[in-house]
């Protein structure tokens, strides 16, 4: 029987052209936030299979790649469930690793802690463009301060990152999770019901209005309650002026300070920020981590469906893993999202140093071939990129595959 030559499901090759870009990519990336602080870690792509299942990572936890215990661990006759079979997984996402990181390294650690992640990340999802179940992931967190400097900073180093490769008028959307309860509280909703009437909420911008109205109802939800709640969206503007707003009508349901604290971050990052981008305040933005305790943000590019990163503050999770409750906040790129904007776009990395391509006659002898090699060398020895390669019968064709990859200069070499 042939082996299978395409990748499994939901993976993908990469090839040479899109390799370029994604290294790119990550060189600004690294730049960009080492600039401001960030320091970058790594954590295994196996975790626990507690850690990963501790309802801490929403719809997520149920697209986990188990993996099975291994050797004498492993009992098949005795085991009753799935879980006397697993004792480990792949990493979902870089938050909960990094908070496990965080736990056992603390010490050694300076703080507040600001960490940079890049690493891939596995989903049994159903792939789609931009979507697949081995991805790379972008994070950048800070631990350790509970203040809205964590937000602004974060905010400023993405949007700094994307305003370098090339990334206008996008618009990073931001809310509160506590103006989220807030909101429910001053309409009557009990608290326990929250996270459904989030999990609705979260359909606005595909089913409207009416359809979330709708779905409220349908389960269960009278009607006062209903068109009280759909009201406050009404007229909501989405600046700071709109947060102070909401948070006034809604000072018996939540605390003042918050939306404070939310209009202040929006304020700084409109006054500092020199990146082409808007700040909207949008009520209606949930996002589906259950960990996240109060600002949550995503990125929106004009044209693209569904978000292109996205993060917030989770002050609760470390503290799972201690006992003692840690600030935390972070913001996630979608890096292959970003890669597949960048690939449909024709994008090509600015400032690429010249590339050059020997190219040798097949049956050319050994003087001939250690002549280009040692002139390749030479080059090299100047920081030249030189590809030294067999002439193909069809040179044509093989230049032009070349010139794809980005070499521009060609010198051949034939046999006497």
């Amino acid at each position: 029987m042939a082996l299978k030559k395409k990748p499994v499901t939901g993976m993908k090759d990469i090839l040479p052209a899109e390799m370029q870009i994604r290294e790119y990519v990550m060189e600004q990336i690294r730049e960009t936030y080492g600039s401001f602080g960030f320091h970058s870690i790594e954590t295994p792509c196996v975790e626990h299979i507690e850690n990963l299942s501790s309802k801490q990572g929403g719809d997520n936890e149920k697209l986990i790649f188990k993996i099975m215990k291994r050797g004498e661990k492993l009992n098949l006759e005795t085991a009753q469930s799935e879980g006397d079979l697993t004792d480990s997984g792949l990493r979902y996402d870089l938050t909960v690793p990094l908070s496990r990181y965080y736990s056992n390294n603390a010490a050694m650690l300076t703080s507040p802690f600001k960490a940079l992640q890049m690493g891939s990340v596995w989903r049994a999802d159903r792939p789609q463009k931009g979507r697949f179940r081995q991805f790379v992931q972008c994070d950048i967190d800070i631990l350790g301060d509970p203040t809205r400097l964590a937000e602004i900073e974060l905010i400023l180093a993405t949007t700094t990152l994307l305003g370098k490769i090339g990334f206008k008028g996008y618009s990073i959307r931001i809310n509160d999770r506590n103006i989220l309860k807030g909101m429910a509280a001053y309409c009557g909703f009990p608290e326990e019901s929250y996270d459904q009437v989030f999990i609705i909420l979260d359909k606005m911008d595909k089913i409207g209005t009416d359809g979330v109205a709708k779905e409220l109802a349908e389960a269960g939800y009278d009607e006062e309650k209903i068109s009280k709640y759909l009201s406050l969206f009404e007229n909501v503007t989405p600046d700071a002026a709109g947060v102070r707003s909401l948070g006034e009508l809604l000072k018996d349901a939540m605390d003042q300070s918050q939306a404070e604290n939310l209009a202040s971050i929006i304020d700084s990052v409109t006054e500092i920020s020199t990146s082409q981008f808007n700040i909207v305040f949008d009520p209606t933005l949930v996002r589906g981590m259950s960990y996240y305790t109060g600002t949550i943000f995503e990125i929106h590019v004009d044209g693209f469906p569904g978000s292109v990163g996205g993060g917030g503050r989770y002050d609760k999770m470390i503290g799972k893993f201690t006992g003692m409750d840690t600030p935390a906040c972070g913001f996630s790129v979608g890096f292959e999202r970003i890669i597949t904007i960048l690939m449909d776009e024709g994008f090509t990395v600015p400032g690429k140093e010249e590339k050059m391509v020997f190219l040798i006659e097949k049956g050319a002898g050994a003087e001939v071939m250690n002549k280009a090699i040692q002139e390749a060398m030479e080059l090299r020895a100047k920081g030249e990129v030189v590809l030294v390669s067999q002439m193909n019968k069809n040179k044509k064709f093989q230049k032009e595959s070349l010139q794809k990859e980005g070499y521009t200069q060609f010198k051949e070499f034939y046999k006497d």
